[in-house]
C-alpha cells in the first residue's frame, strides 16, 4: 500500500497545503487523510518524488520556537536540526537528530557545493526553513529555524511533521504524523513503514 502525498495551492486561502490520499483513490475523488498548511519551505536543494511532486515537511510552531531559542542562546543563525533515518531500533527504522552549523552560503543559495572543510551539507541534503504563513517572500533564510534532511531520509519523512514535545521524562524534537509509518515505539524514536 502506498500513500500519495501532493502539494498544491489552495485558492481560497492562497497557502500551499499537503494532502495525503489513501490507497486506491485518485486525484479527482480523494479521500483525505490529512489536509494541513505547509509550514516549511525548501530553501536549499528542493527534491521531487517519483511523481514529480515537491517533497515537503511541516515544522510546528513549537519546534520552530525551540529552534529559534537554541539559535539565540548559541548566537548562531546558521544552526539547524539535522534529521536522519537509519535502519535499527525496535521497529526497523530510527530517527537520529543532531544540531549542525550550516555553511553561510548554503542559506543564501539554492544550490551550493559542500565546503570540504565544513562538510555539514551533502550533495543530496535539502534544507527547510520555517515559515509561519508558507509564503516564500516571508521566509528570512538567515534567521528562520532550519531543518536538514538527506535524500533517503526525506523520502521516508515526506509529509511528516517535526514537533517539539515537553513531557515529564524530558523534552525532545519528535517526528509525528508520518504518513509512511505503520507503527512506532512508545518513545517515538523508531518506526516501520508501509511496503
Amino acid at each position: 500500500m502506498k500513500l500519495q502525498v501532493s502539494v498544491f495551492s489552495c485558492h481560497d486561502v492562497g497557502r500551499p497545503r499537503i494532502t495525503t490520499l489513501r490507497p486506491g483513490t485518485h486525484g479527482s475523488d480523494p479521500v483525505l487523510a490529512t489536509d494541513r498548511a505547509v509550514s516549511a519551505l525548501a530553501i536549499h536543494n528542493p527534491q521531487k518524488d517519483d511523481d514529480g511532486l515537491e517533497m515537503a515537511l511541516e515544522i510546528t510552531p513549537r519546534a520552530a520556537k525551540r529552534l529559534t531559542e537554541i539559535m539565540a542562546k548559541d548566537a548562531n543563525p546558521h544552526l539547524a536540526l539535522r534529521i536522519q533515518v537509519e535502519s535499527g531500533g525496535c521497529h526497523g527504522f530510527q530517527y537520529l537528530m543532531s544540531l549542525v552549523t550550516l555553511p553561510p552560503d548554503a542559506i543564501r543559495s539554492a544550490k551550493t557545493v559542500p565546503d570540504a572543510k565544513n562538510n555539514t551539507l551533502g550533495e543530496d541534503d535539502t534544507v527547510f526553513a520555517y515559515s509561519a504563513d508558507s509564503s516564500s517572500e516571508s521566509v528570512d533564510p538567515l534567521h528562520a529555524p532550519k531543518i536538514v534532511l538527506d535524500a533517503p531520509s526525506l523520502e521516508l519523512l515526506k509529509g511528516s511533521k517535526v514537533d517539539f514535545t515537553m513531557e515529564l521524562i524530558g523534552s525532545q524534537f519528535k517526528i509525528v504524523d508520518n504518513p509512511l509509518a505503520t507503527s512506532s515505539c512508545g518513545c517515538g524514536t523508531s518506526f516501520d513503514i508501509k511496503m
